[in-house]
């Protein structure tokens, strides 16, 4: 595994929301986490970051463990979080926005990784000089998604990455996403309400309540577990 949780519980100060969880996701593969509103799936991206005030279990990277290392550490071996909200600097450019997610980087292939998500993502090169807010809500996530990509991670997190987007520009977004695992050999954790679309170009899947897994399986398993399909696919 290249991201694994053992057993882990934690929250934010006195409130406990993750209750001994565990769960893998194996190097090169798209795993996806679903739930309702308030089942701990935003909370398990953190405890993965070390974002959270409290954390007991472990959490090994790369067969290391970070259960306490913070977000700057956890960066800095290759972990990339795109939160809710997306969070481009709306005053710089789509250029400037990428070469901020690559500033920590000593290598000289900025310019070549510039053109490759460019490429990757033909609407920021038409915007390349364009102010990252005055953007498309669609837009401004494949932003966010491509300054992740800058850094070279090996693990990229992605929470809740179509909320708030048209189901065209969704649908156009998870293709993208699983065209960049296919050929970049990305390894994703991915926290989606949208089942369907995550399950599609995923692997391995859990479902969370309250805190804790209760199903779990590969992707094709999930899509035709009855209770998942009625709970979290609509049919």
């Amino acid at each position: 595994m290249l991201l694994e949780l053992r057993s882990v519980s934690g929250g934010y100060g006195p409130v406990n929301v993750l209750h001994d969880l565990s769960l893998g996701v194996t190097e090169g593969e798209v795993g996806v986490i679903l739930g309702a509103n308030g089942a701990g799936k935003t909370t398990t991206l953190r405890a993965i970051c070390g974002m959270l005030d409290d954390i007991r279990g472990e959490v090994f990277f790369d067969d290391g463990d970070i259960t306490k290392d913070s977000p700057q550490a956890t960066a800095r071996k290759g972990i990339a979080h795109v939160p809710q909200g997306r969070g481009t600097f709306g005053d710089l450019s789509v250029e400037e926005n990428l070469r901020l997610g690559a500033i920590t980087r000593k290598d000289g292939g900025v310019r070549s990784d510039l053109d490759r998500w460019f490429e990757a993502f033909p609407r920021l090169a038409e915007r390349r000089n364009q102010a990252a807010g005055s953007m498309s809500g669609g837009e401004q996530q494949m932003l966010a998604i491509a300054r992740a990509l800058m850094s070279r991670p090996r693990l990229l997190l992605l929470d809740e990455p179509s909320l708030g987007l048209a189901p065209l520009i969704t649908r156009d977004l998870f293709a993208r996403l699983g065209e960049i695992n296919r050929t970049e050999g990305l390894t994703m954790l991915i926290v989606e309400q949208n089942a369907g679309l995550a399950l599609e170009i995923a692997q391995r899947g859990y479902v969370l309540e309250t805190g804790s897994i209760v199903v779990q399986g590969t992707a094709e398993e999930l899509s035709a577990d009855e209770d998942v399909r009625k709970a979290y696919l609509g049919f």
